[in-house]
């Protein structure tokens, strides 16, 4: 997601891709191939995140604990940490449109061994396809719009890509449900096949050839990690993934016990904080180019605020209703800041930059939620949201103090 002719001078850098800049001339509009790179953006959240609210019903089928079939979640953000990393040095001179194609086939074939699986051992098998497919696309199709697209529209399009994190979001848990509740939970992942499916064929017919601009090694991600930017923007990852899934992975019981709302009414507004990252992740989009710092401080700190606040809060529907509104919008701006943030600290090697990236990403996404649940447990809900809120205030403090991605 990174203008690569704008960001290597942002960081003070302004002839590192010079050579790359020979090999891969400015591309021309094609909006029909980002889009095909957001379906796919979409369909793999769609499938990470769908049997989240089917977890009792396929634990049920395949004669295991609630606590184990928890790992159909936990599974493919581990996997795709390993991954991402190890894909990118593995596919380092492949046409990236081939790579796209081969992750797309591996999540389609996921969903649909999940919809058939005998045992909870298949299941795993299933999921550890996705994972790889999440690693392998967020660490080298997420940065494709530079390639796509001129590069005063670079940013728009990779917001457009970002939103199929928020539409997936939005989009997975009623759609699991219902279909669970309609038809089963296999359905459901036949379902995702289906859409899976989509994308691949979408890509198939609209991506254009995409040489590599070079080989990524064990070496190039060693040098990205020695860059002070890239560290900082992996700990700002970090901290924000650590607080934000400590206190978001509880939010429901928290609308619960806390706000007193129905089953309805949480998935209502559930709803509404998906369609307001919408909001956020597109509104940031638009204005990340002026100023990345703005951007990622004023997010970081809305996540803050609002957390810190709903914790004062107890039987106040519309504020509660409000403050997760406006979370949900802070935070869909957060995926496109931490990804321009880590291109701009990474501009000879992007690839690198994001495998890294989507590491630190995954690990902090689970170890938030392990961490939260600890702390709910031990001392309940308002210590986890106390937590989280913090961190999200400390990961905005490291944009405020980095010199190095002043943008």
């Amino acid at each position: 997601m990174s203008d690569h002719s704008s960001t290597a001078s942002v960081v003070g850098r302004p002839e590192p891709l010079r050579a790359q800049r020979r090999a891969a001339p400015s591309p021309r509009s094609d909006w029909p191939a980002v889009a095909s790179v957001a379906l796919m953006s979409f369909v793999l959240v769609l499938s990470e995140f769908l049997p989240i609210g089917l977890l009792p019903v396929i634990g049920s089928s395949l004669h295991v604990s609630v606590g184990t079939v928890g790992l159909v979640v936990v599974v493919p953000g581990l996997t795709a940490a390993v991954t991402a990393p190890l894909l990118t040095i593995a596919s380092g001179r492949l046409d990236r449109r081939k790579v796209l194609i081969a992750l797309a086939v591996s999540f389609t074939a996921s969903n649909v061994v999940a919809a058939v699986a005998p045992d909870m051992a298949v299941m795993a098998v299933a999921r550890i396809l996705l994972g790889i497919a999440v690693g392998g696309f967020w660490a080298m199709g997420a940065g494709v719009a530079a390639r796509l697209v001129p590069a005063e529209a670079v940013h728009r399009a990779s917001s457009l890509i970002t939103a199929g994190i928020s539409a997936g979001t939005v989009v997975s848990l009623p759609l699991g449900a219902l279909v669970g509740h309609l038809a089963g939970w296999r359905t459901a992942f036949f379902i995702a096949a289906g859409a899976a499916l989509l994308a691949l064929v979408a890509l198939a017919l609209r991506l254009p050839s995409l040489p590599p601009t070079g080989a990524i090694r064990v070496a190039t991600l060693t040098s990205s990690l020695r860059i002070p930017a890239a560290r900082i923007a992996l700990l700002a990852t970090a901290l924000m993934f650590l607080g934000h899934f400590a206190a978001y992975t509880y939010i429901t019981p928290y609308l619960a016990d806390r706000a007193h709302f129905g089953s309805s009414t949480v998935t209502l507004v559930l709803l509404g904080y998906g369609v307001a990252g919408l909001a956020g992740n597109f509104a940031a989009g638009a204005i990340i180019g002026r100023s990345l710092r703005a951007v990622y401080v004023t997010a970081a700190v809305l996540v803050a605020a609002t957390v810190v606040l709903l914790n004062t809060l107890t039987g106040a529907a519309p504020a509660v209703v409000v403050l997760v509104i406006v979370w949900g919008a802070a935070f869909g701006a957060v995926p496109l800041a931490l990804q321009t943030w880590i291109l701009r600290a990474t501009p000879d090697a992007p690839e690198s930059g994001l495998a890294l990236l989507v590491s630190v990403l995954q690990l902090s996404l689970a170890a938030g939620s392990l961490v939260g649940g600890m702390v709910v447990d031990g001392y309940g809900a308002s210590a986890a949201f106390a937590l989280g809120g913090t961190l999200a205030l400390l990961s905005a403090a490291t944009q405020i103090f980095s010199r190095a991605s002043r943008g």
